[in-house]
Order: structure tokens, then sequence, then C-alpha cells
């Protein structure tokens, strides 16, 4: 047993804006196989996270939804929490950016970053709404590309043509938020001073940090020269205000990881008996000899191995042990799509297939590379099945029934030694595995040992034995070989399957450690099997495909057919009353449908084209299943014209026609009096 550590570990804070996805769980699920490993080997391991909660984008999304911020990310944590604890990621604490501990701290680190002469600050000009009295980040602003002339183009890059450009640069903009062009306005604003921590960085990224592919990306940003940071936002915005500074406050990415300090110290605060700053400094202190480690995903290596520990150097504390870096989720092969159904929620895998399917999955493919990591639904069905299924839980139900039929007491003789020995020495080699984040190479492992134990089983055939008389004795010391060696794998499983670790526990009577090789155990009682693992069966995956698009399709009904017939009432309720002025800021407009298309990979999709009376809007619709695009040219239809445009995977769409139906072939759009002219107001 090798010294007791300290270890502190966190994963990258989920937004709270959105739900939790399969991507998401690639890294909570290999942070947490680490963690489970190393409180079984008998470390001081604690897992802390949070919500990140702050920004625009939470803030306008409250607005949307007629929500304070406060609320919306209350709702949005709840629903991760659960997520989280039913995908069976234990954290020792789950917290939240938007918290006094996380204000605290982000002062405090502010001032020692401004004291130390790190903060520097300026006026620059920026793009400003005013209508909604907003700075503008560039996703926020839309406009025809300056190059290609292509309409409909965020503020940054024009996904036509490639193009970059700045805001100013393009053809009339408009503010995606309220429609209002664009002015310019001056702001002062702060900045870290990152570059004088370039030779700090150039050396911490090199000192095993990171791993070698990370080091190498961040060498070539650090060979460019590092640009100050903008750290400071103007109001409107949801986060902290900047100490001293009026209507000031500091980005989200610079208290986000700060949070992983604030939730740390609220985990100390709820513990007894702990002095929470003598604590607290134990771990973050310069010259600490605990351990702390970072689980992230390569699209935010620069905050995490190059902001992040620049700030904590200036602010006098340490810097992280290791910043453990992965790769992307892509399903069968390609990036996650909503048309295809392959990108999955938490939730709508959990509402049909078993959790340690997945995180079983993930291990079997984990490595300590950045690689991306493919789910590919054939191999799941199949992996899983023959491994979890087919040879370890296997080895367990072959036995034990003839372990109960013997008095089921395990026999104190271990009826082949060198075999015992094989899983011995695989201790050290699978714990080296685990220790390198290496769980694809540790699965392999105990999956060559499960075939070994199988192998073995079948060539003694206790069940053949079983019937030849005199044979009790040698059935029982086979069959408790057998049991030890489901222990032994079970033992090495736990981290990655706990809940069928805690079955085979409730059945082996005991609770498995792992903090020495496994030992032997003979002489004492068992209790009766039971089922711990079904097969995955195909038609839940498809399940599981099949409600990814109905969600899809869910979404495209509400954009596209938000009304009913009074026929329906009772099927569909009348919304909350609302009053006129409510009503009034909806702009319905006559709209000419001048072209209508299929759109290509769209299961549900039409590209119309929409004529305002010299105006035309690009509007994607769910109504492919009830109408052909030839059946639509040329009809009149009644749109909502001032809807914020909405980024969708096939182009901008910028409105919604209005139709009735409960969907699929019932699909019925409002089509005014033929009197009526495009552009005219729907009174």
């Amino acid at each position: 047993m090798t010294e007791r550590r300290k270890i502190l570990v966190t994963s990258a804070l989920p937004y709270a804006n959105g739900s939790i996805h399969l991507g998401h769980l690639v890294e909570y699920i290999q942070t947490d196989i680490w963690v489970r490993f190393q409180k079984m080997r008998g470390h001081e391991c604690t897992y802390v996270c949070a919500d990140d909660a702050h920004g625009t984008a939470i803030m306008l999304k409250a607005e949307q939804l007629g929500l304070t911020p406060e609320r919306q990310i209350a709702n949005v944590k709840a629903e991760h929490e659960k997520d989280f604890a039913e995908f069976l990621v234990n954290f020792d604490n789950f917290h939240s950016t938007h918290s006094e501990e996380n204000r605290e701290l982000s002062n405090f680190i502010y001032e020692k970053l401004k004291a130390n002469g790190h903060i520097a600050s300026r006026k620059i000009t920026q793009a400003f709404d005013p209508e909604k009295e907003l700075f503008l980040a560039d996703r926020y602003i839309k406009g025809t590309c300056p190059k290609c002339k292509m309409d409909d183009q965020y503020g940054d890059n024009c996904e036509a043509c490639g193009a970059t450009y700045s805001p100013t640069e393009l053809i009339n903009p408009k503010s995606v938020i309220s429609g209002a062009t664009p002015i310019e306005k001056e702001s002062e604003h702060f900045f870290f001073k990152l570059p004088e921590f370039q030779d700090f960085l150039k050396t911490w990224t090199r000192a095993g940090h990171l791993q070698d592919e990370v080091a190498n990306k961040l060498a070539e940003w650090l060979d460019s020269g590092l640009q100050e940071w903008d750290i400071s936002r103007d109001a409107p915005y949801f986060g902290f205000e900047i100490p001293g500074e009026k209507n000031k406050f500091f980005y989200v990415w610079l208290d986000a990881p700060i949070g992983y300090l604030a939730s740390f110290k609220n985990y100390l605060s709820k513990q007894e008996g702990v002095d929470v700053e003598a604590t607290f400094n134990d771990y973050w202190k310069a010259d600490s000899d605990c351990e702390v480690y970072h689980f992230i995903g390569k699209d935010i290596v620069n905050f995490h191995a190059l902001f992040w520990p620049a700030m904590l150097s200036s602010a006098q504390l340490r810097t992280p042990t290791k910043v453990c870096v992965h790769g992307f989720l892509t399903v069968n092969g390609k990036k996650m799509s909503k048309s295809r159904g392959t990108f999955i929620n938490a939730r709508t895998y959990l509402d049909h297939l078993n959790p340690e399917y997945l995180r079983y999955y993930f291990a079997a493919k984990l490595s300590s590379s950045v690689d991306d990591l493919d789910l590919n639904l054939d191999d799941f069905i199949q992996r899983v099945n023959s491994d979890l299924v087919g040879k370890v839980v296997n080895i367990a139900s072959r036995t034990a029934k003839f372990i109960q039929k013997s008095g089921g007491t395990l026999s104190t003789t271990i009826a082949d030694e060198a075999l015992w020995q094989k899983f011995i020495d695989a201790d050290a080699i699978i714990a080296g595995h685990f220790e390198a984040r290496d769980f694809g190479k540790a699965m392999r492992e105990v999956m060559a040992l499960a075939d070994a134990a199988n192998e073995y089983i079948a060539a003694q055939a206790p069940w053949s034995l079983a019937k030849e008389e005199g044979t009790e004795q040698q059935v029982l010391d086979i069959c408790t070989l057998g049991v030890n060696m489901f222990r032994a794998l079970l033992t090495y499983l736990k981290p990655v399957v706990p809940a069928l670790a805690a079955g085979a526990e409730d059945f082996l009577g005991e609770t498995l450690s792992w903090n020495s090789p496994v030992a032997f155990r003979g002489g004492e009682a068992i209790n009766k099997f039971k089922p711990l693992l079904t097969r995955i069966e195909k038609d839940k995956v498809d399940a599981m495909i099949d409600a990814s698009k109905e969600a899809l399709a869910s979404l495209e009904a509400q954009v596209s057919a938000p009304a009913t017939a009074d026929s329906e009432l009772a099927k569909e309720p009348l919304a909350d009353e609302i009053n006129f002025d409510d009503f009034a800021k909806v702009d319905l407009r006559v709209a000419l449908i001048a072209k209508a298309e299929h759109v290509e990979g769209a299961d549900k999709l039409l590209r119309l084209t929409l004529d305002l009376g010299g105006e035309t809007r690009n509007v994607f619709s769910g109504i492919k299943s009830a109408y052909q695009p030839e059946d639509l040219e040329g009809k009149l239809t009644v749109m909502v014209a001032n809807l914020a445009p909405r980024k969708m995977k096939f182009g901008i769409s910028e409105g919604m026609v209005l139709a009735a139906g409960p969907g699929k072939k019932e699909i019925y759009l409002l089509e005014p009096h033929s009197g009526a002219k495009p552009g005219q107001r729907v009174m």
C-alpha cells in the first residue's frame, strides 16, 4: 500500500443553459471512474463540480422564459444533478458559480492580480444594441457577408465562404436580440496581462501537467505570442460586479474556474470538525503537497492551461497537478446529429437503457490521449452483451448454484493455483492503467481474465461432474474458484459499474475493496445468486434514437404549428391569459410562399422562401409530412415576422409560419383570404 494521497478532482462546469447530453457524459463518467478508483485504493480523494451559471446567454434565456436568472439556473441545476446521479456520477459536492464562496474568491483573486500589476484598463469600441441597451458579442449580430455577400451571417465569420471579419464589416448588420441596427459605442474594459506570463507558461506547459499533444498545441499559441485577455463585461450582465467598478462585471470565464475552489470550500463548510480555512489553504497554497486534477474537453484547453495557471500564479496559489484533456464524442462515426437522432440527452438515454451499459462502453474505449471517442451503437450492444453479461456475470451464474447445492459455503481449497495467481498478478497492471486513465487497457486486461475464467469453467464442466458419484468436493472446489475469480473481476470493475458491483456484493455477502491484491476467500457462506444484469435489446436502442428524433420534431412543431383547432380544446387547453400589450409585441404578417424546397438530410423540414412584399425571409418549417413543396408555392400564409432568428443545422430560420393540427399528415397552414397582400399586418 502506497502512502495515502490527498487528491482534489474537478470536471469542467456544465453551462446552466441546457440539458446534459452523452457528449458531456464522456467527461463526467471518465472522471467519476478515476475518482472511484482512487477512493478504492484508500486515498483521500474529493470530487467537486458546479454549474457554470453566469453570462449573457443565461440572462437572455431567463428573460425569454419569463424567469429571473436565479430561478432559471436553479431549475437547470436540479435537472443536472438528477441526471448525474442516475448515471452514478458521484460528486462529493455539486455547487454553483453563482454563490457567495465564488464571489468572495473571485474578488480575492482579482484584487491579487490587480495588486501585482497584472490588470490593465483601456477603452474599446464595440457593437451596441440601442434598443436592448446591450453590448453585443459577435454571435448576437447578423448581416450580409462583406466578402461573398451571403445574407444571414454572424458577426465573426461567414458559414458560406469561410471568411472571417469584425462585426463592423458586416453589410446591414442587425442585432439578433432585437433586430435593431447596432451602433458603435466606447466603453472601458479590464484586461489580464497574459503576455507577462509567456515564459512561465512555456515552462509550465512542458512540466508534465499536460498530455504531450496538448502541450504541443499550446506551444503553437505561445510561439505566436499571447494577447491580453478581456476579463470584463458591461451591464446588463448576469454575474459578479467587479469590486470598485460600477456596472462592470467579471467575464464568465474569469469566475468559472474559480468555481472549482468555491465548490471545494463549500464542501469543506459542510464537514463536521473541519477547519475550513486551514484545509482549503492546505490544498491551494503555492507549495501544497496535495494534488489537483482537472478533467476537461479539448475545446477549453486555452482557458485551463494558459489563463488559469497564469491567474493562479499571479495570485500566489498552486497550479493544477494535471489537466487531463479528452476528445469529443461521435456516434456511429459522425458528429452527433439531432436529425439522425444521435444527439442524445442524458434523460432520453435513461428513459430507455441502463446507465452502466454506457459507463462500461465508454471505459472500454477511453484512453489517456485526446482522441475522439466513437459510440458505435451496434458495437455498443455487442460489447456490453458479450463482456458484461456473457463473460463476467456468466461466471457467477454458472457456478453459484452448485455451491448452494453443497450447503452455500465456499471451499477452502484453491482448485487451480496457477490460474488464481494470474488474477493476483493482474492487480498491479490493471491499477496502473486506471491511474494513467487508460481505462480501455484496463478493460482489456479484465476481459482477458474473464475469458480465462470461462475457459477453465467450461473445461472443468462442473455441471457434468455433478452427475457423477463422489465428485461433490471437486465440484465445490471448481465453483469456489469460479466465484473468487468473479469477485476479483468485480473488484477491478467496481469503479466502472458500481451498481453491478453492489449487486455482486449482496450475492457475496461482502464489500469489495481494492487497497491490496484480492485475497482468496474460502470457508464462508455466500447468498443465493440472483440475475445481476440483462442484455441490451436492439429495440431499446432504436426506441432511444426514435425518442431523440421525436424531441426534435416536437421542437420543430412548436416553431411550425403552435395553433390548434377549436375542436381540440379538450386535448390542448387554452394557455394562460395575457394582456393586450404582450400580444401587440407579436408582429403577424401575410407572406407569399415564393419558393418551397426539400432540405437535404432533414426528415421533417421544408425550406420556405417567404415574400413580405419586397423583403424575403428564409424559414424552416416541420411540415414535410403534410405538404409537397410544389403544393405550397404561390400560396399566402401567415408568419411571425419579428421572431428572433434561430440558427439551425441547415441554416438560419428567420421567423415562423402558423399552422394548426396534431402533427404528421394533419398539419394545416393558415391561409388568409386571397385579397390579402404580402407584407400586410394581421390585426
